[in-house]
């Protein structure tokens, strides 16, 4: 199951209050202002700064 579109509209970088989308491999969701990545386990995205690595 893929996250839903639904909370993908209302989840914003913990970092810098921008917009996340989800990565075309479906490995996690992807700043567009910071480029921090946050992975996804479990089907649960993990909004956590210190989880997210930068995406180039």
């Amino acid at each position: 199951m893929a996250i839903s579109a639904e909370l993908l509209e209302i989840l914003i970088c913990p970092a810098c209050r921008a917009r996340v989308e989800m990565k075309a491999d479906g490995s996690g969701l992807r700043c567009v202002s910071c480029h921090r990545l946050y992975p996804i386990r479990d089907e649960i995205p993990v909004m956590l700064v210190d989880e997210a690595r930068i995406d180039e």
